[in-house]
């Protein structure tokens, strides 16, 4: 077997490659993207972290590749369809660096707060600048912590055991299950309102991108400081800069942008701002931690078949992922649709499957599921093997039922979702053998390919409202691929599912809502 190093790797994970019987590995970084299509058909593993870009015309030329291992947590330069489509397996390695991450926040934070980085270079070029570099106390000061996950969680830890007064934010985890930890949960604007310093540890989501903006900001305590060691454009700089300069933010520390190197950012000019490039992740133990998963993961996979951590394939044998295959993309699709129809955050999830499931073990179609429900919202942290378990540790409880007769269909995946405010079903089957649709949504009979551009528009059953949603489609240049409508049995509602050849503008959205028949407008990705 060869694998191909061709991004910087820690040297423990090196030599595990070096080591193995039947391996040979090559370490090749800093290849341009024709020389990496050059050679890449010569390998069955590629070893990467963010530098190689995995991109659909480098996989037509990879034509052994089998397995891509990402030695760290973000896939943003992996494209995962086009692998899919071509049998290869992408793996991560979640976990590896999240007390790095959280303790590069806290050193950020203290930077801040006492100004070392200004008192350093001052210091340094010949200045005694005691009175202008006062500081603050951490002791008592209210956190702010967005996002509840593993590095929000050891954020909101650590800063306990400095006596800080810890309030978290967090839409899709359960208030109780933060109360639970110890914590107060805050709704989005008490956090800006109450919060002496603000840190951001959620994924970069299209919900997340500019998160923290003007208006935001604008809410905000006077004086406040903010650290993003998660993703850079959650941030919003040219908005953080003209806060810094204004006073109304006193400082900010980041090691993430919105492009990186960010050397032709404004923000870059402010006293006030600690950073760094990009060193979350960055550190001896971390990269060793990385470095042997990844390897250990690759070595597994390509000398015994065995799947770990990965992002596009249940950990299952070959003979079984044959037979689930179909039923895998259905779930995991189900599943993504539920994130985005579903009220946040969820108590609970009931799967049902109804019919002739052949004696299959039908648990990876229900991590098929949680990955697909949890994927819009924790992004890379989910792959197949750890699903469920994220779905518990944000306090939603999973329940699996089974019964062989099914009235309407050989077999029948049923996906009830249960918040605090609604429940929302969802059905989906297979025509023929492996091709999957979505049946029923809560009370309305439908036949939805779960692919594509979508756009879910409930509606007053009278004649007009689907004329009237085709012309302010067709006046935006919108094409319709696809319509069906589905009605509410013994109701007057109709819900249309439309599926365009983009994705609708905002803008026209908007236009539709305004609609008189129309009473909701959803727009979906699958």
């Amino acid at each position: 077997m060869k694998v191909l190093i061709s991004d910087n790797l820690g040297e423990a994970g090196i030599k595990m490659f070096q080591e193995e019987e039947g391996f040979e590995v090559d370490v090749n970084v800093g290849l341009s993207p024709d020389e990496l299509k050059g050679i890449i058909g010569n390998y069955d593993g590629l070893v990467i972290r963010s530098a190689t870009k995995v991109t659909d015309d480098l996989l037509q030329e990879a034509t052994r590749l089998k397995v891509i291992g990402r030695a760290g947590i973000g896939l943003d330069n992996v494209d995962i369809p086009a692998a899919t489509k071509r049998g290869v397996v992408v793996m991560n390695t979640p976990g590896g660096n999240v007390i790095t991450t959280a303790e590069h926040t806290l050193a950020l934070m203290l930077s801040l707060t006492r100004n070392i980085p200004l008192g350093t270079s001052s210091l340094k070029a010949g200045r005694w600048e005691k009175n202008n570099l006062q500081g603050r106390e951490l002791y008592n000061k209210v956190l702010g912590v967005i996002g509840f996950g593993k590095i929000g969680s050891i954020i909101a830890d650590r800063a306990r055991g400095l006596k800080m007064q810890v309030i978290i934010y967090d839409p899709f985890v359960v208030p109780e299950l933060i109360e639970k930890a110890g914590f107060e949960y805050a709704s989005l604007d008490e956090l800006y309102k109450k919060s002496d310093y603000i840190t951001l540890h959620v994924p970069k989501l299209k919900e997340t991108t500019g998160l923290i903006n003007k208006d935001a900001i604008d809410k905000m305590k006077d004086g406040v400081m903010i650290i993003n060691c998660a993703r850079g454009g959650i941030v919003k700089e040219e908005d953080l800069y003209e806060a810094m300069k204004s006073g109304k933010v006193a400082g900010a520390a980041l090691d993430v942008f919105e492009v990186e190197p960010p050397f032709n950012s404004p923000i870059l000019e402010m006293d006030r701002l600690v950073c760094t490039p990009h060193l979350g992740a960055s550190t001896r133990e971390a990269q060793t931690n990385v470095a042997v998963a990844v390897a250990e993961q690759i070595i597994d996979y390509l000398k015994n078949g065995t799947i770990i951590n990965a992002v596009n394939s249940p950990s299952v044998t070959g003979e079984l992922m044959a037979k689930l295959g179909p039923f895998l993309t259905l779930a995991e699709r189900i599943g993504c649709l539920q994130a985005q129809l579903s009220n946040w955050p969820i108590n609970e999830i009931v799967i049902d499957y109804t019919g002739d499931f052949m004696g299959l073990d039908l648990s990876p179609i229900s991590m098929a599921i949680m990955k697909g429900l949890l994927t819009p919202v924790v992004k890379d942290d989910v792959n197949f093997v750890n699903a469920i378990v994220l779905a518990k540790e944000r306090g939603i409880r999973v329940t699996e039922t089974t019964h062989s007769k099914s009235e309407d269909y050989l077999n029948l995946i049923t996906v009830r979702v249960i918040s605090p405010e609604t429940t929302t079903t969802v059905e989906g089957t297979l025509f023929g053998k492996k091709e999957p649709r979505v049946v029923k949504i809560n009370n309305f009979r439908v036949e939805m390919v779960p692919q594509g551009h979508l756009v879910l528009i409930n509606n007053i059953d009278k004649p007009g409202a689907i004329g009237s949603i085709g012309i302010t489609l067709g006046e935006n240049d919108i094409n319709i691929d696809k319509m069906q409508v589905g009605q509410e049995k013994d109701g007057e509602r109709n819900i249309i599912f439309l599926r365009t050849d983009i994705p609708i503008p905002n803008d026209v959205l908007e236009k539709l809502r305004t609609l008189p028949l129309v009473k909701s407008v959803t727009p979906l990705e699958l």
